[in-house]
């Protein structure tokens, strides 16, 4: 069987890993992969790490896309995915996600017939004012095998009118060959979670991060900030530093920096803050992180703030308490059991979270991501269908 992977963004890389990983320790003699890049992020720090430290097979194509509008950046995209499949002949093209590289592979596929495996299908936030919304709904309805990590997920399916087999969700749905018009849906657990199993064990032994920043035994709060849905909006920028800024007066808070984050705190965030947020020795910002660092970060942090739906899984795979900077999350399941609080770009209601999980430290974290081997799962699937 031939595998075409497409991946573009950090998270799809990081997602890939536990893939590839399952087909050379378990199917290699079965399985044939060629992974296609994007791109879509073409930092260093934000893609080029990841594979060398992942150990994640070099692309077999680049497309070099790079940065543009979603229109430009998707239509470039579609059109070296269109050409790249014609050319290989997959069995199946497999997309993760939610950026514009899922959604240019989803229409390239779909339009020539090859089918589609959607990993992470059927998260929802119900705001369509997101991107990636469009992105994993259009993904999910072109799909041939749609695998969902979360129970929540599969009920979106449902609601949306796919056949979930009543016998249980893992077989899938129905018994004849899965096509574009007759998907076959799985709940498997969280690729992620596969991840972060496998390199929490090493990752002491791999990164001397928490040294390095002289965090060794010291409680710290971690921090990420990348959507633009904050970063591009002044109000929304200065309200979550607000909160950081104040919340730096008695506790350390460490700052990972995406690109885009660096870019526009010194357009869209007043010199006052700007000033206090540059010189205080509570607020430690730093560059974009690896993804092993970042597990070491997750790890010894007491609690996260983020607007990333990856973070937001990590923090609760980790059993760390996390502040959410969105008015929503797809990850539902997240906030139902306690461990993580909707707080937007509210200063007030980031402050009210943070004192609730001060007094209130989560202790109980649900297994509902799955038992750690969803990349095995899923290859079963498609080695069947």
């Amino acid at each position: 069987m031939k595998l075409v992977t497409i991946i573009g963004a950090r998270p799809q890389i990081i997602k890939a890993a536990a893939l590839s990983r399952a087909i050379r320790n378990h199917y290699s003699d079965q399985i044939q992969e060629v992974i296609v890049h994007t791109g879509q992020h073409y930092d260093d720090n934000m893609s080029q790490v990841f594979f060398d430290e992942l150990q994640i097979p070099r692309p077999d194509y680049n497309l070099h896309v790079g940065s543009a509008s979603h229109g430009v950046q998707t239509a470039r995209m579609t059109e070296g995915i269109e050409a790249l499949l014609i050319k290989e002949q997959p069995d199946f093209i497999v997309l993760y996600g939610d950026t514009n590289s899922t959604l240019a592979g989803a229409v390239a596929a779909a339009k020539i017939h090859v089918p589609i495996v959607h990993i992470e299908a059927g998260l929802r936030s119900f705001n369509k004012s997101m991107p990636e919304e469009i992105n994993r709904i259009v993904c999910d309805h072109c799909s041939t095998l749609l695998f969902t990590p979360t129970k929540a997920g599969l009920e979106n399916l449902k609601r949306e009118g796919f056949s979930i087999d009543e016998g249980g969700p893992s077989t899938g749905s129905g018994t004849s060959k899965p096509t574009i018009d007759n998907p076959k849906v799985y709940h498997c657990g969280d690729i992620m979670y596969d991840n972060s199993l496998h390199f929490a064990d090493i990752v002491e032994e791999k990164t001397d991060i928490i040294q390095r920043l002289e965090l060794k035994n010291k409680p710290f709060i971690l921090a990420t900030i990348h959507r633009d849905s904050n970063t591009d909006h002044p109000e929304r920028l200065g309200a979550i530093f607000d909160a950081l800024i104040e919340l730096s007066k008695e506790n350390q808070i460490v700052l990972p920096l995406h690109p885009r984050t660096a870019k526009l705190l010194k357009t869209n965030l007043c010199n006052e803050k700007q000033t206090l947020v540059f010189s205080s020795a509570n607020i430690k910002l730093i560059p974009p992180v690896s993804f092993l660092e970042m597990i070491a970060l997750e790890r010894h942090a007491q609690l996260v703030m983020t607007d990333s739906g990856g973070v937001q899984k990590e923090a609760y795979f980790f059993k760390k308490p996390c502040i959410i900077l969105r008015p929503e999350t797809e990850w539902v399941e997240i906030v139902q059991t306690g461990n993580a609080i909707l707080a937007d770009a509210d200063g007030s209601r980031i402050m009210k979270a943070w004192q609730h999980f001060k007094n209130n430290p989560p202790t109980t974290f649900p297994e509902i991501f799955g038992d750690g081997h969803a990349a095995e799962f899923m290859l079963e699937q498609m080695l069947k269908a």
